[in-house]
């Protein structure tokens, strides 16, 4: 039996503000706050996700805000740079957009693409491609319209430990397909249409350090239950350990860590984020699993309060 992954199903970083946090993705960026939660295994923590206007995997960038907290070191053992992709034209919207909200940038080129490379407030490197492929994001905020909006992930850049270990895992296991290498990077393509792009970083660099600015996991996606508990035996069978399946409400997900020591999940496609409130109401306010509805006063006296807001 050999598996293939539709590629990126969401990626979870560190944080610090929250109201920071939601003022650069939602209102900078033009992604849509889908879910106000918390985080299931410590409720004083927001778990906030956004992504394109139906909260489709492939486009969700998920937070763990955790305002005070000491800065992290990116580094081996990490997702390095996230990467988004908008529609063919739109880079000259991104630069004065970047510009006016004083976000520093740089433009390079990497397997005959270029990207305009950034860091959001809290440190956490992004970077922005044209691709053709993906659908158009509807979602209209703040000034950014589908016709230049982010399609969702472009994909990712892995800074492993081992970096041979996990080309070979994202080949062999995950069943992307080579692409080619370039100077300190090899890239591989999975048969999805968006985040579908992941390139590994060939050269160690110094171990990544967990904290604020830095990636937590990246989730791989699959297409439902059934598919997830063959991924289980199937990653498993390779020799990793597998976690058990976990209810995260909005997907089911079970995680392992590779051999280059990222944390590495992979989360079904449904049942999405409408479930529990309706799509046109998504994001409004905070949603708690079943477990923490009697709590909520307690937890929402905690919690500091966010607002998606425009800016000028």
């Amino acid at each position: 039996m050999s598996k293939k992954t539709m590629g990126i199903h969401h990626i979870t970083a560190i944080v610090g503000h929250p109201q920071e946090n939601v003022d650069f993705y939602a209102a900078i960026l033009g992604l849509r706050l889908v879910k106000q939660t918390v985080n299931f295994d410590d409720p004083g923590t927001y778990h906030l996700y956004f992504g394109n206007e139906g909260g489709k995997p492939g486009t969700i960038i998920t937070f763990f805000p955790w305002p005070g907290a000491r800065q992290g070191i990116i580094g081996d053992g990490q997702v390095g740079v996230t990467s988004y992709v908008v529609p063919k034209g739109a880079f000259e919207f991104w630069e004065r957009r970047l510009e006016k909200f004083h976000v520093p940038f740089t433009r390079i080129e990497r397997f005959g693409e270029n990207y305009l490379v950034f860091d959001d407030p809290h440190g956490l490197h992004l970077e922005i491609v044209e691709r053709e492929e993906g659908e158009t994001n509807s979602w209209t905020f703040g000034g950014v319209a589908p016709e230049v909006a982010i399609k969702g992930f472009g994909g990712a850049t892995l800074f492993s430990t081992q970096p041979n270990k996990t080309a070979e895992l994202l080949e062999n296991v995950m069943g992307l397909e080579l692409v080619g290498r370039e100077g300190d990077f090899v890239r591989y393509r999975s048969i999805g249409d968006i985040g579908n792009t992941i390139d590994v970083k060939l050269t160690p660099g110094g171990r990544g350090q967990i904290g604020v600015g830095t990636v937590h996991h990246i989730a791989w996606r699959a297409v439902d239950d059934e598919d997830q508990l063959d991924w289980q035996k199937y990653v498993a069978a390779h020799g990793y350990g597998v976690t058990p399946v976990k209810d995260r409400n909005y997907f089911n997900a079970i995680y392992f860590r590779e051999h280059g020591e990222i944390l590495f999940e992979i989360a079904t496609d449904p049942p999405g984020f409408a479930h529990d409130e309706s799509k046109e109401t998504m994001g409004e306010r905070l949603m708690l699993p079943s477990q923490y509805e009697p709590h909520r006063e307690q937890i929402e006296r905690v919690l500091l309060p966010v607002k998606v807001r425009e800016l000028d």
